[in-house]
């Protein structure tokens, strides 16, 4: 990282995001269970020392991850689902073997992938580093070696840990389900033939790794939706080849 960059203010955060994780902090602090009332709107603004807008926002979040239910007229409780970004909601309409689903999955993934790495080019500590760094090692040594299962483990901790120096949860949660359901797609829908770019990609985690270590989110960014961008190419040329031979 940069030293101008070490030295920079914090990337700024819309404050209902800062509010909903303050509110699943509380959750904890009061040791609340699925099924538990919690604190109303404006007790919480008041806790937060915010506008009961703001908590309104960031109840809307809480909600759409399961986090948080509310009841009209009853008042805000702790959830006991999974919401939009869980497993189970996605799940319900994501069709592994839908072109048209998988193609819809890659540009999700690089929404959100291209954030989390320009938040992680500003915010990643010197561990975080580390452990972006280490992930893509392992990509690298599982290429050199021809070991896939290493390979697959060093991509997925390599975006796992790019997503965590974002310092976003809801970003983490966005990047570890769309990635799940593309190893879905990959294994019913592909046979686990789709991925095979691994020397590229090896390249393009290193590049990626370079623009957060520099401290440059936009040539994060742009690294980032190269790689997703490549990753579709390739399943794209893998259909083209068992449509057409």
């Amino acid at each position: 990282m940069d030293a101008d960059a070490a030295f920079a203010p914090p990337a700024y955060r819309p404050g209902y995001e800062v509010v909903a994780e303050k509110i699943l902090e509380l959750i904890a602090e009061l040791e609340l269970r699925p099924g538990d009332r919690m604190p109303t709107e404006n007790e919480l603004a008041g806790r937060m020392g915010t506008s009961r807008t703001v908590v309104r926002e960031a109840v809307k979040i809480l909600s759409a991850l399961g986090r948080v239910r509310a009841h009209k007229g009853r008042g805000l409780y702790v959830a006991d689902d999974e919401g939009m970004l869980g497993a189970s909601r996605w799940g319900g309409f994501f069709l592994p073997t839908d072109l048209d689903h998988v193609y819809m999955l890659f540009e999700f993934r690089r929404v959100q992938e291209t954030a989390a790495a320009r938040y992680a080019a500003t915010r990643a500590t010197p561990a975080e580093l580390h452990t972006i760094e280490t992930a893509a090692e392992m990509c690298r040594e599982g290429h050199l070696t021809g070991q896939a299962a290493l390979f697959d483990q060093g991509d997925d901790d390599f975006h796992t840990a790019v997503a965590a120096a974002s310092h976003n949860q809801f970003l983490v949660a966005a990047v570890r389900e769309a990635r799940r359901l593309q190893r879905q797609s990959n294994i019913i829908g592909m046979h686990g033939t789709v991925g095979s770019h691994t020397a590229e990609a090896v390249d393009e985690h290193a590049a990626l790794y370079q623009a957060i270590r520099r401290g440059n989110p936009e040539a994060a960014a742009v690294a980032a939706a190269a790689h997703v961008d490549r990753t579709l190419e390739d399943y794209r040329r893998e259909i083209q080849r068992r449509v057409f031979g």
